[in-house]
């Protein structure tokens, strides 16, 4: 389903993976009250990993304000779950099975908002009596609506992304290339490119450095704005049929996977699920020049001593127009009996996306505000690379909100991991996933 963001917007996530503590939720400890003030108890909280302080902590900052809210509501504690971003989904999805939901738990930035299945389920509360106009207006209207469905609020959204690409400028300056002018180019100038940046670095006969890689993962779409490049969409606008076998998406597939198998301009690991040895490869190895992440990756690569780096939109194809792909990330309350208890996580909630947090947020992790308070303190003056990725949100388009979205990922992503590796056409891979969505939207 497209949508049109805001000028002034967007965001991003983390990748890290971490061990995750076990499963479990809270149990009220307390008399219930219908007063946030006389509430006390615990309340279970699930978190990935974020920006990393001097001592590699990536929960530092969830730690603080556990340490804060605690201190201005006491009896009230705050357990703390790590759980790794990329296994976040499937743990809720036990976790709602066996009926040992967490109280509270972020919404992946590189998503498309709220689960609608998690709302159909009945496990998660609206927010709605929480916030009042005001407040709601701070938000933009399409991070809000994000965490909307059927007119009501089922959640708080705290951050925003896009997905751009990322240039090690050391890389082009070493094979005397040009980047794209304005951060902008065709397919056919960036092919060109790539061909320009893959070459045998230490002479042994093999190209051991390359232009472009990239991978396939279930929740994770930062090779998908190729695939839209020349119109194509995964369903149609009102999510009902599924149209990733349409001749536009049809040629974006087979250039991509061209890019690997006949250009030869990307490594063999490209395609793969290996989201860790991707990244390694652009920020350690230094061994591939051009990869596209989310706006995370920005900071990150500071972080990484890249220092030479640019960002620049995913080239335009049949289209015309450069397009991306955007995800807002947020909190969600799971359902509570106790109408005191969802007050006091409703601040909480506040809290973690107040408008501090936010630009916070927008200064260590490379998000952006969901927020037009935040935005306005310009959190990126000084960063010319969040400055540009922010000018992608204006051709950034939301994932399809279907309820049953994540296994239809599932049935997409792993076809095209098929296309990529070599092993089957784009018009067998999605006649396959065809079948598998077909089912899927009929449920």
């Amino acid at each position: 389903m497209k949508n049109k963001w805001s000028k002034t917007v967007a965001v991003v996530t983390t990748l890290s993976l971490l061990s995750v503590a076990a499963i479990g939720c809270s149990k009220d400890t307390a008399t219930d009250t219908q007063t946030a003030e006389k509430w006390t108890g615990k309340i279970v909280l699930w978190d990935g990993p974020r920006w990393a302080d001097q001592g590699g902590n990536k929960y530092h900052w969830l730690e603080d304000q556990k340490k804060s809210f605690e201190a201005s509501h006491p009896g009230v504690e705050i357990e703390i779950v790590q759980v790794p971003w990329a296994e976040l989904n499937d743990k809720l999805g036990v976790s709602i099975a066996g009926k040992s939901w967490p109280d509270v738990a972020p919404i992946d930035i590189s998503g498309n908002g709220v689960n609608p299945t998690f709302i159909k389920q009945k496990v998660i509360e609206p927010l709605d009596s929480f916030f009042d106009a005001k407040e709601k207006a701070d938000f933009y209207p399409n991070a809000l609506d994000a965490y909307t469905q059927d007119g009501k609020m089922y959640g708080v959204p705290a951050a925003m992304t896009v997905h751009s690409m990322l240039l090690n400028l050391d890389i082009f300056k070493e094979r005397n290339v040009e980047p794209p002018k304005d951060g902008k180019w065709t397919w056919d100038e960036f092919t060109d490119t790539m061909k320009k940046l893959t070459y045998d670095k230490d002479g042994d006969g093999k190209n051991d450095v390359y232009g472009i890689s990239t991978y396939i993962k279930n929740g994770y779409y930062e090779a998908w704005p190729f695939l839209y490049m020349d119109g194509g969409r995964p369903l149609s606008d009102d999510a009902t049929k599924f149209t990733f076998d349409s001749a536009d998406s049809l040629s974006a597939m087979k250039k991509v996977a061209a890019l690997k198998n006949e250009l030869q301009v990307a490594p063999k690991e490209m395609g793969s699920g290996d989201v860790g040895g991707t990244w390694k490869a652009f920020s350690a190895q230094k061994t591939v020049a051009v990869e596209p992440w989310a706006t995370w990756a920005i900071s990150a690569a500071k972080k990484a001593n890249m220092n030479n780096i640019m960002v620049a939109s995913y080239p335009t194809g049949k289209s015309g127009k450069p397009v991306t792909i955007g995800g807002v990330g947020g909190w969600m309350v799971f359902h509570q009996e106790s109408e005191g208890k969802k007050q006091v996580i409703a601040d909480l909630l506040k809290q973690l996306t107040s408008t501090d947090n936010q630009v916070l947020s927008a200064q260590q992790y490379g998000t952006f505000p969901s927020r037009k308070s935040a935005t306005e303190k310009n959190p990126f003056a000084n960063d010319p690379q969040m400055q540009a990725a922010q000018k992608l949100s204006e051709s950034a388009v939301m994932l399809p909100r279907h309820a049953q979205w994540k296994k239809i990922d599932e049935a997409i992503q792993a076809q095209l991991q098929l296309v990529l590796n070599g092993e089957k056409t784009p018009e067998d891979a999605m006649k396959e996933a065809k079948k598998s969505v077909d089912e899927l939207l009929k449920k």
